[in-house]
């Protein structure tokens, strides 16, 4: 027991300084990427809607859920089915804060191939998803057709509305300052629960399982096909996942079946699947689903075969990646979190932390536009 709870500190310690800076950088992007531009960049029905989706939605601090009015929006102002569906994949596969983790627990080549795989898949299950459209396209329209406002979120209608609302209040700073309230506080809360279940369990595997104990089983195709048809009813975020990786590839895992379970588990959720099948329909959710199969696993053995031919030693990356970091600097990002993630003492730390406190407030209470007063002050 103590070896395993040492692990998970060790872990928890070289991931607290890249996760927090994640979250930062996560900030920044909710507050410079008003919704009105993702409409712009993101529309029509063509390979190069499909490929802007992926890759733009890539970055974006969105789980599963939280991507769904987003694409919902998207998809009934005149996206495609297949953009749409790129949108969807590429959001919660990866983003700024799980890129950051993955670096310090996975090393930077799994870091750049787990960004590789989760755009390649989103467009490649985007295109598969696009040709249904020749055959059900009076079904989509039928379900897309908007029957009444699309569901409220902070990535909806209620972002617009806190765009304009900064923009009184003083513009830059201010829309800053929102888009770090937001992810130190409702993407950290949406993740926090889940990341301390992947450290647990990343502990557990790194403690008690030999080392290649699954080096021989994951080399087969089916392994991965395996790993992806678990993933995809698994609802996990893209950063809480990060951990387990780490554990199954210390196991003994292959690159490539690590990185199947990184994709196929945090793109998808029963949320997910059930909005595909009413808005897009059944032919698209089919092919929704044989894409995230089909790409991940052949992306994964194509990772397994690059490693392979140039002899990458993935476990030593991941083992000294985040090594260079002072162990105070460490502890001191943990602590840091920890107060974040246990609400009361953030309420308490709110004003040094986090500025604007009665923001941060409201954010706890689920209300990411709190109401503002003549003048501009919420």
């Amino acid at each position: 027991m103590a070896d395993v709870l040492q692990t998970i500190l060790d872990t928890a310690l070289d991931a607290a300084p890249w996760l927090l800076f994640g979250l930062m950088i996560a900030g920044f992007v909710q507050a410079l990427v008003p919704q009105s531009m993702l409409r712009r960049w993101i529309g029509g029905r063509g390979v190069s809607g499909i490929t802007r989706a992926a890759v733009i939605g890539a970055p974006l601090p969105l789980c599963s859920c939280g991507a769904i009015p987003t694409a919902l929006t998207l998809h009934r102002g005149g996206a495609g089915r297949g953009p749409t569906t790129a949108f969807l994949i590429g959001t919660p596969g990866i983003g700024v804060d799980s890129l950051a983790i993955s670096y310090a627990l996975l090393g930077p080549f799994m870091m750049v191939a787990r960004a590789g795989m989760a755009v390649g898949t989103a467009i490649a299950t985007g295109l598969l998803v696009a040709m249904t459209d020749r055959t059900d396209t009076a079904t989509a329209t039928a379900a897309s057709a908007p029957s009444g406002p699309a569901p409220a979120d902070h990535c909806d209608s209620c972002h617009d509305g806190c765009e304009s609302h900064t923009d009184a209040a003083g513009g830059l700073r201010t829309r800053l300052a929102g888009g770090l309230r937001y992810a130190f506080t409702e993407v950290l809360d949406d993740i926090s629960v889940w990341l301390v279940i992947g450290l647990i369990m990343a502990g557990l595997l790194m403690a008690l399982v030999p080392a290649t104990a699954l080096a021989e089983l994951s080399t087969h195709p089916a392994a991965k096909v395996l790993m992806a048809v678990i993933g995809i009813p698994l609802y996990i975020c893209a950063t809480a996942a990060t951990p387990i990786a780490a554990g199954l590839l210390v196991a003994g895992a292959t690159p490539g079946t690590v990185l199947v379970f990184l994709v196929a588990g945090p793109v998808t959720s029963l949320a997910t699947l059930g909005m595909i099948g009413r808005s897009l329909g059944r032919r698209a959710l089919t092919a929704y689903l044989a894409g995230i199969v089909i790409a991940s696993v052949a992306l994964g053995i194509l990772v397994d075969a690059i490693v392979a031919g140039a002899t990458i030693d993935v476990v030593a990356q991941s083992a000294a990646a985040g090594n260079w970091l002072p162990l105070w600097l460490k502890a001191a990002s943990l602590l840091i979190l920890a107060v974040l993630v246990i609400r009361p003492l953030r309420r308490l730390s709110g004003r040094v932390l986090l500025p604007n406190d009665s923001s941060a407030h409201a954010a706890d209470r689920g209300s990411p536009c709190a109401p503002t007063d003549a003048s501009g002050r919420r």
